[in-house]
């Protein structure tokens, strides 16, 4: 849910600057009256052509190294929770994350966003705390307090000064398990969520990836992205309730601590503070198996300067041995700002303004996608060009040293994702939501530049199938009709 509006608010800003590359080069080029020859002027310093400086080339990278974990300690409590503490840097700080898997993912299909709503709830206090009390004894640590809502979990996460590192472990504790949830915050926080839909649902970019999602998941929870106003009116105290006493459990929690702390102080704590919560349920996600379709959806948006796309399909999810290998190629393609798409329709045609492509992933599923917002007028020309960007790739592998870039570029940014408490939690939180090793983090660096330039091609060839590819349009229709039948007929030809 949160990674939808995220990449929504990021298209809407991208949408704001409209490509000017093509009009400055057009307006370079206009023919002027020649005009009579005048004596020559004196010439100055001003008035020398002097050579375009050379650009410097930037110093060598350093070997990369492998991740190592930290040094942590890990234990379960008797009731199934899990936790894991990371003794991490200088920094007098400590972050906890309590990640509970209860999501939009188990939400009943009349039920879209009540995970949210819960969610909402969970800050508005406990049985012993009103929400006021609540964020002044956080602020009294000199940390912070969040809940947020992802398709698999609810993330509730907290940051504090190192003293006060148990104190907040029994707080976050109290939030879970004994939430006053209070029917009279109901209406506004439900009035809250019907203002964030709207908005979201005003974005070309949301209405995009509305259908890009519906055409891949269909009726699994995935493909609900967004509640009608209707949907969220209906949704009631009780349900919410329900929803926390039956995917709420000790089973589906578990609690990561990262940054410095007294670590037997904070076992202790975290021992006291959760030892008594429910068992729950057992782990539970119901996988998705996303439809590959060659489809063309489109949704009009009269007089839109610009026409949204979301070009993609179904892609191997972090449990495949091929996902490191799909990272890679997907950087080189489109996801990262050098990469190929980008080059070609931004920097060389002037389509567009922030085009990229990446793999989204859930629990045991993935998707890549090209997204950008073109220039009405050229939306052939940007659907042809990706594609063609695609197949160039199939066909020809990268030099070594383009794809030497991207693979310093994979690197550098796994290193930065693992260079701070939240990142390490993160990555440990995922590890543990889709059951992978270690190796695939302490061995990551290693398997990025280990991808070689013909298995970058065959990557291609295999996952990023444009003969397969739901294409999404968000546009002026009148403008783009003629505009898309001319695509849909060269893509049948290639067929």
């Amino acid at each position: 849910m949160n990674k939808l509006l995220i990449a929504a608010l990021g298209l809407a800003f991208a949408t704001a600057a409209a490509p000017v590359a093509r009009a400055q080069k057009a307006s370079s080029n206009v023919p002027t009256k020649t005009k009579a020859r005048k004596p020559a002027a004196k010439t100055t310093a001003a008035t020398i052509q002097r050579p375009p400086v050379a650009k410097e080339t930037p110093p060598p990278g350093s070997t990369p190294r492998d991740f190592a974990l930290p040094a942590r300690e890990d234990f379960t409590l008797p009731n199934g929770l899990k936790a894991r503490l990371v003794p991490y840097g200088q920094v007098p700080k400590t972050t906890i994350l309590v990640a509970v898997q209860a999501g939009n993912v188990h939400e009943a299909a009349s039920e879209v966003n009540l995970a949210d709503l819960l969610g909402s709830l969970l800050k508005e206090g406990t049985t012993s705390l009103s929400g006021a009390q609540l964020a002044e004894k956080v602020a009294r640590m000199g940390g912070s307090l969040d809940v947020s809502v992802t398709a698999d979990q609810t993330l509730i996460s907290g940051s504090c000064l190192s003293e006060y590192a148990p104190e907040l472990a029994a707080l976050l504790a109290e939030v879970v398990q004994h939430p006053s949830l209070p029917a009279a915050e109901l209406p506004r926080l439900k009035a809250d969520l019907k203002r964030q839909m709207a908005l979201s649902r005003a974005q070309p970019g949301t209405q995009a990836r509305l259908k890009f999602s519906q055409a891949l998941y269909g009726s699994h929870p995935y493909g609900r992205l967004l509640p009608t106003d209707a949907q969220i009116d209906a949704l009631t105290i009780e349900q919410v309730q329900n929803f926390y006493k039956t995917q709420y459990g000790a089973q589906r929690t578990a609690v990561y601590v990262a940054g410095r702390f007294d670590a037997p102080a904070l076992r202790q704590a975290l021992t006291m503070a959760w030892q008594n919560m429910p068992q729950g349920p057992a782990p539970l996600i119901a996988v998705a198996q996303p439809l590959t379709k060659a489809d063309l959806l489109t949704q009009d948006r009269p007089s839109a300067p610009q026409s949204t796309l979301v070009v993609g399909l179904p892609v191997a999810d972090p449990t495949n041995p091929d996902y490191i290998r799909l990272r890679v190629t997907n950087s080189l393609l489109g996801g990262s700002f050098g990469s190929r798409i980008t080059r070609n329709i931004r920097e060389d045609k002037g389509y567009t303004y922030s085009p990229y492509s990446y793999t989204e992933t859930h629990y045991h599923a993935g998707a890549w996608s090209q997204n950008a917002d073109v220039t009405t007028a050229d939306t052939y020309n940007s659907l042809h060009e990706i594609m063609k960007e695609i197949e160039r790739l199939q066909q020809t592998p990268p030099s070594a040293e383009e794809l030497r870039g991207i693979q310093n570029f994979e690197s550098g940014m796994f290193v930065l994702r693992n260079s701070n408490p939240n990142g390490i939690i993160g990555q440990l939180n995922n590890l543990d939501l889709q059951g992978l090793p270690e190796t695939f983090l302490t061995e990551q660096v290693k398997n990025i530049n280990a991808v070689t330039p013909a298995q970058v091609s065959a990557t291609a060839r295999q996952y990023i199938r444009p003969e397969a590819m739901t294409v999404v349009v968000v546009g002026d229709q009148k403008v783009i009709a003629p505009q898309l039948k001319k695509f849909q007929a060269e893509r049948k030809k290639a067929l």
